[in-house]
């Protein structure tokens, strides 16, 4: 048995083992992570609970289709140092007074965290964000926009957040992206998420896309803009290189952590 293997990466190597095979049964869970059948089940049930997985008797199967975008409960636990560098080169590029849109997705919930008792006014664009600065200090000025959390998300989207959006004006947007090349633009998963995504930009005076590197050279189906409405980067050392290069040719100020 793998005593060494944490809860959270157990998770992680099952919603992968599941993903990859589409179907995988309690016994083979089980070999695959060296743990007892009734972990595994126990698992299986807070996996399906979090919209990673579906349950069946005996095992689990798929709910993503591939190259869709895995869960958020599940991103949380992806790349959490690159993310944490990525939200404090953000924090600090945002000064004192600022007005801030900030995007949803895990990066940006990691700026919320540090935003949070700063001299700024925030409109977070995720329930989770939300919360996060709903219990903020002063002076940190908390603007909460209307819209329709996406399903296992916490995303807002929809007319009354497009009607926020255009109600108001920004010194900076902090947008996360799903894919970001030189000749893609940026990307998202979900078409809802991604006319919020415009809206941010037409709202800002200056757009900071925060990226930890697996999002760069990735392409997703629902077209943001060019990447030239990025006016700063700021992703991590994994970011493959030819991109970063091609990127900054863009015109895009890069900031590498």
């Amino acid at each position: 048995m793998n005593r060494g293997m944490s809860t959270v990466e157990r998770h992680r190597l099952i919603a992968q083992a599941v993903q990859e095979a589409g179907t995988a049964t309690v016994t083979e869970l089980a070999e695959l992570a060296g743990t007892s059948e009734m972990t595994i089940r126990r698992d299986l049930d807070h996996l399906a609970a979090q919209g990673v997985l579906e349950r069946f008797r005996g095992g689990a199967r798929t709910l993503l289709l591939r190259g869709d975008e895995p869960p958020f409960a599940l991103r949380t636990h992806e790349a959490v140092d690159a993310k944490r560098r990525i939200a404090a080169e953000v924090a600090s590029l945002i000064t004192d007074g600022e007005t801030v849109l900030l995007d949803s997705g895990t990066t940006c919930l990691e700026v919320a965290r540090l935003l949070s008792g700063r001299r700024v006014t925030v409109m977070p664009l995720s329930l989770q964000a939300i919360d996060v600065l709903s219990d903020a200090p002063e002076p940190t000025a908390l603007l909460v926009p209307g819209g329709r959390p996406r399903t296992g998300e916490g995303a807002l989207i929809g007319p009354l957040t497009l009607a926020s959006l255009s109600a108001l004006r920004f010194d900076t947007a902090v947008l996360g992206c799903c894919g970001l090349t030189a000749a893609d633009g940026m990307t998202a998963y979900d078409l809802d998420e991604a006319v919020v995504k415009k809206a941010a930009v037409a709202s800002a005076r200056r757009v900071i896309a925060a990226a930890d590197g697996t999002k760069l050279g990735r392409t997703a189906h629902a077209h943001v803009g060019p990447s030239t409405l990025v006016d700063v980067l700021v992703t991590d050392t994994t970011a493959p290189a030819d991109e970063t290069s091609a990127l900054e040719n863009s015109g895009i100020t890069l900031k590498r952590v």
